[in-house]
């Protein structure tokens, strides 16, 4: 069978790293403050050896770094490096798709204050040269210099997709956006679909992704809200898959994955994917930004509180 090649990406490169539920929970709990092994277990649910395995490979990956705190029995904290530091703007608009677009009810509530300026903020993606806020709509995509073909190998994951929502209610922060972002397949559709690939054969092309697995991705994500069902063809009967507001306020997060990934994982000759901000026509470097004074924001000049959820008051569901 002839090796199947696909157009380089940013967010496909980004997603091998953190593109799994369980490791985007890790790094959940590692900016709510776990560090030591136990609170990370604690904090994510996850069992243990899923959680050691994960950690090693975020290790692995530069995004965490071991630090020793206890020589008898040896144990370490696990600190976010500066690559994964550089993670916070894509939390940042994982936090705010969840709470435009998940049931608040017996989550965690972050209250976040920007110490430059004072203000309890929400995070805003803006253009760094217009200042405005950039939306799927304002932007205009075309090949760049390291655009090229990549081997359409997947490293073998097995699907941990609702561990993000099978926690105690009274834990959780980004159950829901941690669903689709976890779930590599989905974010690789979702990017297909903002690129204007809509029919089901462009997006299997694209994304070579087997037709079962993505037959069933296109269906849980339209069940979600997140595309919906659109006829092109009376006879046959044929449909594609449009974005509905929902879907395409997601556009944030692959944004900053793609700017993530042309960070530390770009070719020599360059992204290979060059974004236009339309509205001033300038080469698209969208920042996380405060809402208040429109400075883009960092972790260390963020401080927040975590206000715990509080369980429901209706009994769960066997």
């Amino acid at each position: 069978m002839a090796r199947k090649f696909i157009r380089t990406c940013s967010i496909w490169r980004s997603l091998e790293v953190i593109g799994d539920t369980s490791t985007l929970l890790i790094l959940e709990a590692s900016w709510l403050g776990a560090r030591r092994f136990q609170d990370l277990r604690t904090r994510t649910g996850l069992l243990k050896p899923l959680l050691s395995d994960r950690l090693k490979r975020l290790v692995a990956a530069d995004i965490f770094e071991k630090h020793l705190y206890s020589q008898a029995p040896r144990r370490f904290e696990y600190h976010l490096t500066k690559k994964g530091r550089d993670l916070y703007w894509t939390s940042l608009m994982m936090l705010r798709w969840e709470r435009k677009w998940a049931p608040p009810e017996g989550k965690i509530e972050i209250i976040l204050r920007h110490r430059t300026c004072g203000a309890v903020f929400d995070p805003t993606p803006i253009c760094s040269a217009c200042q405005q806020e950039v939306t799927a709509r304002d932007v205009a995509w075309a090949e760049g210099p390291g655009v090229g073909l990549m081997s359409a190998t997947y490293s073998r994951r097995r699907r941990y997709r609702d561990m993000a929502a099978d926690r105690p209610a009274e834990s959780t922060l980004l159950d829901h956006v941690a669903q689709i972002t976890g779930d590599r397949w989905a974010s690789l559709v979702l990017r297909s679909i903002f690129t204007g690939l809509r029919k089901f054969d462009e997006i299997c092309e694209d994304t070579a992704i087997a037709t079962n697995i993505l037959s069933e991705r296109l269906s849980w994500l339209c069940t979600i809200g997140v595309l919906a069902l659109h006829p092109y063809s009376e006879r046959p009967a044929r449909f594609e898959y449009r974005l509905t507001a929902k879907g395409i306020d997601y556009y944030s997060i692959l944004l900053m994955l793609l700017q993530w990934g042309d960070t530390y994982y770009v070719s020599p000759e360059g992204p290979p994917l060059q974004l236009t901000h339309t509205p001033c026509g300038h080469e698209l470097d969208a920042i996380v930004a405060c809402s208040a004074c429109q400075e883009a924001v960092q972790p260390e000049s963020v401080s927040y509180e975590v206000v715990e959820g509080r369980p429901h008051s209706a009994p769960a569901a066997p």
